[in-house]
């Protein structure tokens, strides 16, 4: 089999390295990629917001399947594309990726699926936000309603750093708008299910961490880690949200008549009135692809083969290995407000040289001096693993500290607290 992987930051590269793990792949190429892909795989350039360039290059490298991994393409229809050109495609429709492309879609279809997720009001001008923000009260929860690269939510008590990011977010065009909803307490929870638009196959449950600065402080970013799966996640959790989220939303598509096939990933809110759906994207989340793929033992390319193809019921069980991921990001200077560029990189053959330790790059670069160098906000994703969270840990921040990028930032409290109470437990119990 030959894949096309599409996309070029560091979920692309986990998606990459277990492909070309994967003893049935005979070969796996990536556009645009980026450095560190480009050290593994051919990589080619491609305007990966052009579905009818996917679809070509797909077509001229003869692949057996593509793999698209950001959600523009799929929001741009990519997939489509690539389907109509003859090629299975993991990663769903124009139609359906508008479960992330608008946060107002998702709300319909969760309200028609039965969806246990937060109130909300869909805003068209600012009294109407206003009057959302009187209802709800504080701390105020804001959406762009579309794409943000992660970034389009703000929470928080003050009213007037809400009422301008919905500002913010109205002044896109005539047509915007932006969501109010109420604030849901307890921790989050990322679920991926792999699904052809009839079955779905859940994946580990992960947590990420959003907010830029340690104990959750600061602007939200793309995710500065991650780590799974969830020492405290409750029982049943994983077939409850399967159960109750994956798959009504999947049928719901089915029936609009916009099969949703791919990757649905639902971000999660542990509430004190039970599991809440916070959001939905349409593709593998970064960075909790780089754990839960740490984790995986079954191949993978055979699940997004199945995926496309509408064959996800006839697979065996999912198989995984004991033990736990984590991953941290190592952020350029200024990310997320302003990163700064073209910093060189050094050290990451002793840090990869660590027990247990992946690196997957992201915003990286190699100048026509042939120095690696930063292009990105979020620059490598250090990932680890571990038979206990806590070693897992102590691997990922080993070979981080011997990361040197100037200016580079990380949060040090990755994983730091599921570590602790799980050593606590094993204690106690």
């Amino acid at each position: 089999m030959k894949v096309l992987v599409v996309g070029s930051g560091a979920r692309e590269h986990a998606l990459v390295a277990a492909l070309v793990a994967d003893p049935a792949v005979a070969e796996v190429v990536a556009a645009p990629g980026n450095a560190g892909i480009a050290r593994d795989v051919p990589t080619m350039p491609l305007d990966v917001t052009d579905p009818a360039a996917v679809a070509a290059l797909a077509q001229s490298q003869a692949v057996d399947l593509v793999v698209i991994g950001p959600e523009l393409p799929l929001v741009a229809g990519a997939a489509d594309a690539v389907r109509a050109a003859g090629i299975p495609c993991f990663g769903p429709s124009k139609a359906a990726a508008q479960l992330e492309g608008s946060k107002a879609f998702a709300k319909q279809v969760m309200a028609e699926a039965g969806v246990p997720t937060a109130m909300a009001h869909v805003c068209t001008s600012v009294d109407e936000v206003a009057s959302a923000f009187d209802q709800f009260g504080a701390p105020y929860v804001v959406k762009d309603d579309g794409l943000a690269a992660g970034k389009g939510v703000v929470v928080t008590s003050d009213r007037d750093e809400a009422m301008a990011h919905a500002r913010a977010c109205l002044s896109h065009g005539n047509d915007a708008q932006v969501v109010v909803e109420e604030y849901l307490d307890g921790p989050e929870v990322s679920l991926f299910g792999i699904t052809d638009g009839i079955t779905v196959v859940p994946l580990q449950p992960a947590q990420d961490f959003k907010r830029v600065g340690e104990g959750d402080e600061g602007p939200n970013t793309g995710g500065m880690g991650a780590y799974a799966p969830l020492p405290w996640a409750p029982p049943g959790l994983v077939a409850e949200v399967t159960s109750r989220v994956l798959q009504p939303v999947i049928d719901a598509m089915n029936r609009r008549g916009t099969p949703f096939s791919g990757l649905l990933y639902a971000g999660l809110a542990m509430t004190s009135r039970g599991v809440r759906v916070i959001e939905f994207n349409a593709r593998f989340g970064d960075p909790e692809t780089q754990v839960v793929l740490a984790n995986l033992r079954t191949p993978l390319a055979s699940l997004l083969m199945a995926s496309a193809t509408g064959t996800l019921a006839g697979l065996p069980a999912l198989s995984w290995q004991s033990g736990y991921a984590v991953t941290v990001v190592v952020a350029a200077a200024g990310y997320p407000a302003d990163p700064r560029t073209g910093d060189v990189i050094e050290g990451l053959r002793e840090a990869a040289a660590v027990s247990g330790v992946e690196i997957f790059h992201a915003g990286t670069t190699v100048r026509d001096d042939g120095v690696l160098a930063s292009s990105g906000g979020r620059v490598l994703s250090v990932t680890a693993h571990g038979e206990s969270l806590a070693s897992a840990r102590e691997h990922a921040y080993a070979a981080v500290d011997l990361i040197r990028l100037a200016g580079s930032h990380h949060r040090r409290d990755i994983a730091e607290r599921a570590a602790q109470d799980a050593a606590s437990a094993a204690v106690g119990g």
